[in-house]
């Protein structure tokens, strides 16, 4: 399966701590980084006056948002002496620097087009692992800029993980098997098909091998392969949509073009839930698992999947210790604390997620509260090694099930 490198958007990155100084504007109003060595790496040694660029501020557990666009300018303010430099980076303040914080981390992306990237985010939170892990690089804790090359060994593939990063940032990469990808969707025409039919399209179009032999793989290609099904076919419906405008000239139709791109967002996020379960399903299915799926527990509550099922979890002389359940969701971000009330018989839920480099913070309470996380294998290496001993795979979690029916 061809997916593209990152190297195809970026150029390079540097990455910092943000002091007092630096994050406080009632501290300092310049607006200003000193150039560093890592700077220079990044940007060169000419002046580069007015760079458009995107400002990203993204909370812990990406609950919340802003965005805005900005200039950024690279200049030695020294350029007319003969001996001396004194690089600076100018950022004009705007929404996302006034939410800078002492200890934020402020990341500062070039892209391949000449533009730049920033986005600031907490240095204990889930936006921060995924930047390190799709970047390769750390913040110096001395406060000071460190810098990264995106080509060579930083170079991350675009697997479906560093596309969910991407698209977490505003970016959509391109599709590399277009021509791939528009012969197995041709059947569909102009229609996105029912969730069912194109979750089984893309299983069927991977390979349904792989359930039993490394369910962990199997569960993550076929999500890519259905991410990337359903992207090709709603680009072309968007840019139908786009093309036929939001109302006369003179008389745009703003609410019509805001309502069309919520609905979308909502398509998406609703789309990703259903192709995870639909996949947990198949691979449950290929294993010889039993289970229920959305039965009801205590006070309506439904949790995604029961094991070995409802008539068990119901019947008071079965063991509660040879009971599970397992929620799915393919994001987490605050959400996970409702799988907690979905099964009262089960001491200790488990929970699969597609989210990448998931904080501490968050985890720790996860385990504190009886909730094991799990997720494909790959996903592992996104988070930090202190969290990579407690963290279950799919093959694992099949293994727990299939001990305790035997």
């Amino acid at each position: 399966m061809k997916r593209g490198h990152l190297s195809q958007y970026f150029s390079g990155v540097v990455a910092k701590r943000l002091s007092a100084v630096e994050a406080n504007p009632q501290t300092s109003n310049q607006h200003e980084f000193n150039g560093s060595a890592e700077l220079r790496r990044l940007l060169g040694e000419q002046d580069r006056k007015n760079i458009p660029a995107r400002f990203l501020w993204i909370d812990e557990e990406q609950s919340s948002s802003e965005a805005e666009e900005g200039l950024l300018s690279w200049y030695d303010a020294r350029r007319a002496h003969p001996t001396r430099t004194e690089y600076r980076l100018y950022y004009q303040g705007n929404t996302i620097t006034s939410l800078m914080q002492e200890g934020d981390s402020f990341f500062l992306a070039t892209l391949k087009d000449g533009s730049g990237l920033v986005v600031v985010t907490p240095s204990d939170g889930t936006m921060y692992n995924q930047l390190v892990w799709l970047f390769g690089i750390e913040p110096d804790p001395q406060l000071s800029f460190s810098y990264a090359p995106v080509e060579g060994r930083h170079d991350a593939e675009l697997d479906f993980t560093a596309r969910t990063v991407l698209e977490a940032l505003g970016i959509e990469p391109d599709e590399p098997e277009a021509d791939t990808i528009d012969t197995l969707i041709e059947p569909f025409g102009a229609d996105i098909p029912k969730p069912a039919v194109l979750s089984e399209l893309a299983r069927s179009s991977i390979g349904h091998d792989l359930a039993t032999s490394d369910p962990d793989s199997a569960l993550l290609l076929w999500m890519e392969r259905e991410h990337r099904l359903f992207r090709r076919i709603e680009r072309k419906l968007i840019a139908e949509r786009i093309a036929s405008g939001f109302g006369a000239e003179g008389a745009e139709d703003v609410d019509g073009f805001i309502s069309f791109s919520l609905s979308v967002q909502n398509r998406r996020k609703a789309r990703a839930g259903l192709a995870l379960e639909s996949h947990i399903e198949a691979l449950l299915q290929a294993n010889r698992v039993h289970y229920t799926r959305g039965a009801i527990t205590e006070n309506g509550n439904r949790p995604d999947f029961l094991f070995p099922g409802i008539e068990q979890y119901h019947d008071p002389g079965f063991a509660d210790s040879a009971l599970f359940m397992l929620g799915a969701k393919s994001t987490l971000k605050e959400r996970w604390r409702q799988v907690l009330s979905e099964a009262e018989r089960i001491e200790r839920k488990h929970l699969l997620t597609l989210e990448p480099g998931i904080s501490e913070a968050q985890t720790g309470e996860m385990e504190a509260k009886s909730l094991q996380l799990v997720l494909p294998r790959e996903l592992h290496r996104t988070y930090k090694p202190v969290q990579q001993d407690w963290l279950m795979d799919v093959a694992g979690f099949l293994n727990l099930l299939e001990r305790s029916a035997s």
